[in-house]
């Protein structure tokens, strides 16, 4: 593998780790930080607030699994943006049936699922590349 290969995947990695570490801490303090916590994040949605701090420990799987280029970081990668686009479907369906929301929710959706399409595209077009062990 060339080294440009490797630097991507890397960005990848630590991009994705990163990614996750920030989503656990901050679904963690909102799921589990009490009152105060909720009230702040005010009309969020529940299922996508469990969804999006579960999904925060598959990030740093992935980050860590790019970082060591295993193919299964590929699949990782590929399920996180498949169920996440699943996860968005269903939100907008409930915001569609009047349900109340956090007009933040979109904008935070389409930003995980545009980072987890370039991770899923990186990790597919680099990792591939890599004799197998």
């Amino acid at each position: 593998m060339t080294n440009g290969h490797s630097r991507i995947l890397q960005i990848a990695a630590v991009v994705a780790v990163v990614f996750g570490v920030i989503t656990v801490i901050a679904g963690g303090l909102t799921l589990f930080g009490g009152d105060a916590a909720r009230i702040a994040m005010g009309d969020a949605v529940p299922f996508v607030l469990r969804f999006n701090f579960m999904a925060g420990f598959a990030y740093i799987l992935a980050g860590i699994g790019l970082w060591r280029q295993e193919r299964t970081a590929v699949w990782i990668s590929l399920a996180i943006l498949g169920v996440t686009a699943l996860v968005f479907v269903a939100f907008l369906l409930h915001v569609q049936q009047g349900g109340a929301y956090e007009p933040r929710t979109i904008g935070a959706m389409v930003l995980r699922i545009a980072v987890w399409a370039v991770i899923a595209r990186v990790a597919w077009t680099h990792i591939r590349q890599v004799p197998r062990r």
